[in-house]
């Protein structure tokens, strides 16, 4: 029934006539396949006869795509020694394409018994397999029909949702609500292409459960930042059955011009700590796995702040992570990757370290050849904050960013001076060795904290329905309500908050580096003040697009600013800029003035409320007169009106102001004379003789 079969590749594999299975177990005795019918019952039990550098393996004839399959790995069980071999636990294989069924919390889950002693070294006798969802053997997957790549310079994030974008958006027939299928609907697609953006981050998509505790308050994890199977797409994503729906997607979002990053979890699983489920890596091999405290083996080292730590200082983890980026990327059709916690997978015995074996080993794999990279560079172990610190290839989120752009527009004593680096793309954090502007992905708002609406409508976060006591989510928000917590009838707030949501998307919009909006900030979108919505799977975690109608304008200003950057390629530079190239009238390649419009220097900085910053266009020769020569952007931060002088940078043309956030008539300029920018506000002119085709003064 079973034959030696072969220790490559991993997982469940057909060959048109049966399926090799192999799994990686260092510490194993023996490795029993279990094969199930769709009723989920067990029809066999078949120890893996062969065992080749630590890898079990067999080839199951006549095996067929479509078969439910786990295994029960034999071998000693002695918690206090990180070993928690326990048969009569249904381990899913880390290598599974597809998971069939959901997990059911349960005690026949635990690999202790929960009645024994508190040390937990009596073992649970109780078959878990009725709780465990079952992998499925697949066949040779199709290729992705085609595929897109944004330069960086050209690049702008949107991260979503599958589950939250699509809930109540009113296109979206309900069947295809929450789903892949949803993602690729046709006016979702189009709104997409028109809003401007390059590049959709969706938010794990990797198969995930709900924490128990969660279980318990009659809650769900909504983000998916609980990793249960590196290959298989999330179930509650599909709605016929089949994984190609995934496929199907990325297909139709390459076909409209787009790339699509996926935000991935390698940091932890959703085993948890030493009291957790053993679902899956546990019971295959514990020690190899994951991360042990090296005074206390039994214990994990902790420095996801989610139980356990994966462990890719051993070789077959980064295997089994690099296998998974490559399966994504080749066979599923994805561009990119946004790594959660990527200092983890830095880690090694003496901490944090960008030579190690794994970026070493991604950054010369040439199926991953030019993805995307985008790391979260922190984690909450020693030595885990490491912005900038990440090897060059790579860009990362740049959370000082976005401390800065919120402090400067709360009006904050400092606040332009704490700005005006980030707005050049943070040169002091990402230029050692050679690192380009756009490694510095900017953001004011993401998944992790308020909304932009809600940043500028609560000063303390109300997350009460997560049931922590409002204890969890960010504390110092950097956050303004502008006279009144949470929702207004009052007009004059009203304005001022629709103003500071479109300073702060336009700054984001308007700086150097890969700027990122959050998905429903181009329309208002709330979360009623919860600032960790990690599990609001409801009408607070969906995005409310009623919003569209309510203000198009907004959304339309917005697509303006995009439009606006990817016309002006001064406001996407390749280069980090110093003030050291100068045009031919001696006004240098990046200029920050004061009010008179005389460089801004020393102490008038700490000072400054309005300011102006220029960008021109050092280049020798003529330019044409629908060139951009170069760009001014006005930024008032204080709570009244303020002049600012613009210079003539060029022998000829003129400013020419293209966007402005206070409503009503945009600032104008004649020589000589000062423009007024509104309180609180922010405008951009460019310099040229005519503007280019698609930028309007209206």
């Amino acid at each position: 029934m079973i034959e030696a079969g072969s220790p490559a590749p991993l997982g469940a594999t057909f060959d048109g006539k049966g399926v090799n299975f192999a799994l990686f177990s260092e510490h194993a005795e023996a490795v029993e396949l279990c094969l199930f019918d769709a009723q989920n019952n067990e029809t066999a039990r078949i120890a893996l006869p062969e065992r080749t550098d630590d890898i079990w393996h067999g080839y199951v004839p006549d095996c067929r795509p479509g078969q439910r399959y786990g295994y029960r790995v034999h071998g000693p069980y002695d918690p206090a020694a990180g070993l928690r071999f326990n048969p009569d636990k249904l381990l899913i294989d880390p290598y599974a394409r597809e998971l069939s069924g959901s997990l059911k919390w349960a005690p026949e889950l635990f690999d202790f018994d929960p009645s024994g002693p508190e040390d937990h070294s009596l073992r649970n006798t109780r078959d878990s397999a009725p709780f465990v969802p079952k992998g499925i053997v697949h066949g040779a997957a199709e290729q992705p029909r085609g595929r897109v790549r944004v330069p960086w310079e050209e690049t702008i994030l949107y991260e979503a949702h599958v589950r939250g974008y699509t809930m109540r958006h009113p296109a979206v027939p309900e069947a295809d609500r929450g789903a892949f299928r949803g993602m690729r609907n046709r006016e979702v697609l189009d709104y997409l292409k028109a809003l401007g953006i390059t590049t959709i981050e969706l938010m794990p998509v990797q198969a995930f459960v709900d924490e128990p505790f969660l279980a318990q308050r009659g809650l769900r994890n909504f983000w998916g930042y609980n990793t249960l199977g590196f290959f298989a797409p999330e179930p509650r994503y599909l709605r016929g059955g089949n994984i190609s729906e995934f496929r199907e997607m990325t297909d139709a979002i390459h076909e409209i011009g787009l790339e699509i990053v996926l935000d991935v979890v390698y940091n932890h699983t959703a085993e948890g700590d030493r009291l957790g489920p053993t679902l899956s890596f546990r019971g295959i091999d514990n020690p190899s796995y994951y991360r042990p405290m090296a005074e206390d083996p039994g214990e994990y080292v902790n420095d996801t702040g989610c139980g356990n730590t994966l462990n890719a200082d051993h070789p077959q983890v980064r295997r089994l992570i690099l296998d998974s980026l490559r399966y994504w990327a080749t066979k599923m059709g994805v561009d990119g990757f946004r790594f959660d916690l990527a200092t983890v997978l830095g880690r090694g015995a003496e901490g944090f370290d960008r030579q190690h074996p794994f970026f070493l080993e991604l950054q010369q794999d040439p199926m991953l050849s030019g993805v995307k990279l985008i790391a979260e560079p922190w984690d909450v172990g020693p030595g885990g904050y490491q912005l900038g610190g990440f090897p060059p290839g790579w860009a990362e989120w740049n959370d000082r960013y976005r401390d800065a752009v919120r402090q400067a527009w709360r009006g904050d004593s400092g606040g332009l001076e704490g700005f005006a680096g980030g707005f050049l793309g943070s040169a002091e954090i990402f230029e050692a060795e050679g690192r380009k502007p756009w490694a510095s992905v900017n953001y004011v708002a993401s998944h992790d904290g308020f909304t932009a609406q809600d940043l500028v409508s609560y000063e303390v976060r109300s997350n009460e329905a997560n049931g922590e006591d409002n204890r969890d989510g960010h504390e110092h928000n950097y956050s303004c309500n502008h006279g009144v917590e949470g929702p207004t009838d009052d007009a004059r707030i009203r304005a001022v908050r629709r103003r500071q949501r479109l300073n702060l998307l336009a700054s984001v919009l308007l700086s150097q580096g890969t700027p990122m909006l959050l998905a429903g900030d181009e329309f208002g979108n709330s979360q009623g003040g919860n600032n960790n919505a990690y599990a609001q799977d409801n009408e607070t975690g969906w995005l409310d697009w009623s919003g569209l109608a309510g203000d198009p304008d907004f959304q339309a200003q917005v697509r303006a600013l995009i439009r606006l950057r990817n016309t002006v390629a001064l406001l996407r530079q390749g280069d980090h800029l110093h003030g050291h190239a100068t045009n031919p009238d001696g006004w240098r390649d990046v200029e920050w003035l004061g009010a008179d419009g005389e460089r801004l220097e020393g102490a008038a900085w700490h000072d400054a409320q309005a300011l102006s910053v220029l960008l021109c266009d050092t280049r020798e020769g003529r330019f044409g007169e629908d060139e951009v020569q170069a760009v001014a952007v006005l930024l008032n931060v204080s709570g009244s009106e303020a002049e600012l002088v613009l210079p003539r940078v060029a022998e000829a043309g003129t400013w020419h102001c293209v966007f402005a956030s206070e409503e009503g008539e945009r600032p104008g300029w004649a020589e000589g004379r000062a423009a007024r920018v509104g309180a609180r506000s922010c405008a951009c002119f460019l310099f040229a003789g005519i503007l280019p085709d698609g930028i309007s003064t209206q």
